[in-house]
């Protein structure tokens, strides 16, 4: 399935998780990221709403499904989903049969690498045993999240022989909102995937711009900075609970931003 141009985003939802994304599908979301980290993402509780979903008439086929390897580091030492010491290339192989089961699917349309490891070898071996999930269709395209170092990102990109078709990061001004990374995405077909988008950015959705294109538009400002993301190619994830504002964020694709504007949002990405 051809990735959606917003997706539910399912950290930090614990016991809510199969609730909140039972509800996400249903008003609409056909994109849902989570990951196999205890720690923050209940990752079964994606898999029991899908089970749930498909039990009343939902194909697997129409939800794009994203998880993720978490290396160690990122994880809860009490609760690691996979063998610790067993070598980098198996942690990602248990790693992954674990979200199989979790999800109850043989396949997801994406995996990501949480974050960069901090030696390029061990880095690069992670990476090639996700290449070989993706060899055997387990995985449809790979990607990263938390990645900020064009260099670091470059480097990967040159030396995968499955090349990343994502990358998932922190949408903020503290890293100049990736624009040398962004602009990398655009000329090599990567999707750029934004979290933290409206936390991160409440002086944005404050701006005299967004509010005036928020009355013209009759649309929140959420809602206006959603759809100029959208517009300029990048996939926002939401992690609302809120019934209104999982509408509100369906609901950007109704209305379009005109170009003159675009350029007035683009110069507050400082």
């Amino acid at each position: 399935m051809q990735m959606p141009r917003i997706m539910y985003g399912t950290a930090w939802k614990k016991d809510q998780t199969a609730r909140l994304v039972e509800k996400a599908v249903r008003y609409g979301f056909s994109g849902i990221d989570t990951a196999c980290q205890p720690k923050h993402y209940h990752e079964a509780g994606v898999g029991e709403a899908l089970t749930a979903l498909q039990a009343q008439g939902l194909r697997r086929e129409h939800i794009f499904l994203q998880t993720k390897f978490t290396p160690l580091a990122g994880q809860d030492p009490e609760r690691v989903p996979y063998n610790p010491d067993a070598p980098l290339a198996e942690q990602v192989a248990q790693s992954f049969a674990t979200s199989q089961k979790n999800l109850g699917t043989e396949y997801v349309d994406s995996l990501v690498l949480h974050s960069p490891l901090s030696r390029w070898d061990q880095f690069l071996s992670v990476w090639r045993a996700m290449e070989a999930l993706h060899g055997r269709g387990a995985a449809k395209q790979l990607g990263i999240s938390n990645c900020y170092d064009p260099v670091l990102f470059q480097r990967l990109h040159q030396e995968a022989r499955v090349k990343p078709s994502v990358l998932q990061n922190r949408f903020y001004a503290d890293t100049g909102y990736d624009k040398e990374l962004r602009a990398f995405c655009r000329e090599r077909g990567i999707v750029y995937q934004s979290f933290w988008t409206l936390t991160a950015n409440p002086q944005i959705l404050r701006s005299r711009v967004v509010q005036q294109l928020a009355r013209a538009y009759r649309k929140t400002e959420a809602q206006v900075f959603f759809r100029y993301l959208t517009q300029i190619g990048i996939v926002p994830l939401t992690g609302t609970t809120s019934d209104q504002h999982m509408q509100e964020d369906l609901a950007i694709f109704d209305f379009e931003i005109a170009a003159d504007a675009l350029p007035h949002i683009e110069a507050l990405l400082v």
